[in-house]
């Protein structure tokens, strides 16, 4: 096991002994021995942000602040600064930030209880490093677990505890993503473009060091239940736009080899079957080629006619997401126009740099530097103009790794514009297809992360096996990414990059209902993934779990609409859903479906799955109506791929009349029955929600229920009173 304290010793120093200077009611500044301010904040409701940096960094980073890391900069909370032996408290209503010198330590405290230590008799909270900058790292934090679950920091195919890793920001192999958390009640997150090492493996004191490069350290740290960090999170760096209804419905990918027009032959022919294709994603390269005075053009090799073809597919009532990527064809006349005007990437040497890449056709382009503004607003008005010509979304092409002696023209480069360009690119693709909406609403399809990469719907699932350990990947990397801010991550029923052999009609229909109750799904385009690949028992059951998804769609964009309000992600872990129960977190493969539905799918062959009932609530078998006490673990048949999928008592399931695609909804009947479970004591989550629930004298009254049927659980019955509906017990 490695040494944590050996390691801080070898590489940093302690900042020495804190004095007090300058406060108010919400900012608290300290000096540090070396004359470098230490600056505290009451930035929201238990949340406290920490910044340090030698005077000559300025304060601030400009980079950082150009890419616009931070919804909301001000502190907007209030604290009460005490001093104490040794150190100081500032204190904010039940979350206390103890504050200790020689060396510095930082304790949060909520409810009387210590929640996370920062530093320890023999480590400093924050520690700098002797050399100015580097790679190394110039800031450290040692965060103590005491053996509490370590959440978040991005998206896993393995575990979502993360203990145990060493997670570099800027890899993309690593898929990080800046919050981490505890169920233990508090959470974590360094505001920053520059470097950032999470090492969390396995030491002896049990010690998490993120270590951080650059001339500024900006940190927050929270207290509170994971609901209250992620709200808190998504306020602080921003939330999920909004994706439009038809986005729910079934996306099909390009199938391997097939041009664009075979494609849109087997929607169509799968549409004649009944399965209600509603998008068809194109594979790469990019569709769009950007030439010279401002114009991007269709790959004419891949779309001779591509107006005839959008014709066709708009006939066929089948939506388009065409692969774009933010560069152009290196050496070509377009090239050499954008290097003259400084709009593109350039090297050591000031000229475009040529960078390799298969997002397109050519394979090697010069890049767009969308950190210049015109280049950036260009770029945007393009894509805006493709969208009027019938495409419904993008998908984002990026360069897999910017070389560190690639510039932009703000002076990124290396580590910061590997962070930052994804950023302005995916967020250039949104802004093109929210154009004037009130609110935004869009989405773009992209596997591309970044500091703030949940603000932007909807992330690409990892390719993975088609194999029962692949199922299980794909599951963890969905409840990871949202465990670490991410409001919806894609599903994908199998894969195309991987052989097909152990693909078995059980394995792909368990693949399927993981898609079906999850925050969105694809199929993908290769024959043998197919439902028309399957016998016609297989067959009809696939057929009835696609009805199943349409009439859930309505709760789905529910979902979605409170993770822009809440920041909670669609799919929750069980350690995010249900916090104060550890035993839950042993069933990593359950997880909450938004707020009222618990689903307990199958990961391997067999015909029966333990189904453990977080502590505390009580659950409805959506199956038989059947009601089952929290703290207990029950075994429940699953034959011919059924899943379970148990309703929270107090909340409703409001489903909508279902059909073929989004197109069969009703805009003035979205909705068709609502199933209680137990007494209703919440507001159900669904799109455009005007249902609402008040309790009184042991009833509900609900409102918003017009025509719709309602199943009530056993013990209760129903009684209609104009536009209001009455649940009482039976008598």
């Amino acid at each position: 096991m490695r040494d944590s304290t050996t390691i801080l010793r070898s590489r940093y120093r302690d900042l020495g002994r804190l004095t007090q200077h300058e406060v108010n009611s919400s900012t608290f500044q300290f000096a540090t021995a070396a004359g470098w301010p230490l600056i505290v904040e009451a930035c929201a409701p238990g949340v406290f942000r920490c910044t340090i940096a030698p005077p000559e960094a300025g304060g601030a980073d400009a980079i950082d602040q150009a890419a616009a890391l931070l919804a909301r900069d001000e502190a907007v909370s209030e604290a009460e600064l005490a001093a104490q032996d040794g150190g100081w408290l500032l204190t904010q209503g039940e979350v206390v930030l103890q504050i200790e010198t020689e060396p510095l330590r930082l304790t949060l405290i909520r409810d009387q209880q210590t929640v996370l230590r920062l530093g320890s008799e023999d480590q400093p909270a924050i520690a700098a490093a002797e050399a100015a900058g580097g790679d190394d790292g110039r800031w450290c934090l040692s965060l103590q677990l005491d053996g509490a679950a370590l959440h978040g920091l991005g998206e896993s195919t393995v575990s979502q505890d993360r203990r145990g890793s060493v997670l570099v920001s800027d890899d993309p192999s690593h898929r990080v993503l800046p919050l981490a958390w505890s169920p233990q009640g508090w959470g974590v997150h360094v505001n920053t473009l520059h470097r950032v090492v999470h090492d969390a493996a396995a030491t002896d004191d049990d010690t998490y060091l993120i270590e951080v490069a650059g001339p500024r350290l900006d940190v927050f740290l929270y207290a509170g239940e994971p609901a209250d960090i992620f709200n808190q999170y998504s306020q602080i760096v921003g939330r999920a736009g909004q994706p439009p209804l038809w986005s729910l419905g079934l996306w099909l990918r390009q199938p391997p080899e097939a041009t664009p027009a075979e494609a849109l032959a087997v929607a169509q022919r799968l549409r004649e079957q009944g399965v209600g294709i509603e998008v068809l994603g194109i594979d790469p390269p990019s569709a769009l080629e950007v030439r010279a005075k401002q114009a991007s053009e269709w790959d004419a090799t891949r779309f001779p006619d591509s107006k005839a073809w959008l014709q066709a597919c708009q006939a066929a009532e089948v939506r388009v997401c065409l692969p774009v990527y933010p560069g152009v064809p290196y050496d070509s006349p377009a090239m050499l126009d954008l290097e003259d005007r400084g709009w593109l990437l350039t090297g050591d040497d000031g000229l475009a740099r040529s960078i390799d890449t298969d997002a397109v056709a050519t394979g090697a382009s010069a890049v767009l530097d969308l950190t210049h503004r015109d280049v950036y607003n260009s770029w945007c008005e393009r894509n805006r103009q493709v969208f009027d010509e019938g495409v419904d979304a993008m998908a984002s092409l990026l360069p897999s790794h910017l070389p560190d002696d690639i510039e932009a023209r703000n002076r990124a480069s290396g580590v910061r514009l590997r962070q930052l360009y994804p950023l302005l690119a995916t967020r250039n693709l949104f802004d093109a297809a929210a154009w004037h909406k009130v609110p935004p609403e869009g989405l773009v399809w992209h596997r591309d992360l970044s500091p703030v990469a949940h603000r932007f719907p909807l992330m690409a699932g990892p390719a993975v096996p088609n194999t029962w350990e692949g199922l299980e990947a794909s599951l963890t990397a969905a409840l990871t990414a949202g465990a670490s801010g991410l409001a919806m991550q894609s599903h994908e029923i199998g894969s195309q990059e991987f052989p097909v052999d152990e693909l078995t009609p059980e394995l792909y229909l368990r693949w399927l209902t993981v898609g079906v109750f999850s925050a969105h799904l694809r199929l993908q385009g290769l024959p043998a993934l197919l439902p028309d690949a399957f016998d016609d028992d297989t067959r009809a059951r696939i057929d009835t779990w696609l009805q199943w998804r349409y009439r859930l769609v309505p709760y789905v964009l529910g979902a979605i609409e409170d993770a822009a309000r809440t920041g909670l992600p669609v799919q929750r872990s069980m350690a995010l859903a249900f916090p104060e129960d550890p035993e839950a977190y042993e069933y990593t493969n359950q997880y909450l479906l938004g707020p009222a539905l618990l689903v307990a799918p199958l990961l391997e062959s067999g015909d029966e799955t333990v189904v453990y009932f977080p502590e505390g609530e009580a659950w409805w078998d959506l199956a038989t109506g059947w009601r089952y006490e929290g703290g207990t673990a029950w075994i429940f048949p699953c034959p011919h791929g059924e899943v379970p999928v148990f309703g929270r008592e107090g909340h409703m399931l409001c489903l909508g009349t279902g059909g073929r695609t989004t197109a069969d909804f009703n805009s003035a009947r979205l909705l068709e029955e609502v199933w209680l479970f137990g007494m209703p004591q919440f507001s159900p989550t669904v799109m455009r929600n005007k249902i609402r629930v008040m309790q009184m004298q042991g009833s509900s009254y609900i409102k918003g229920l017009e025509g719709l049927r309602i199943l009530p659980s056993e013990g209760l019955e129903v009684k209609r009173r104009g536009a209001e509906v009455r649940i009482s017990r039976a008598r």
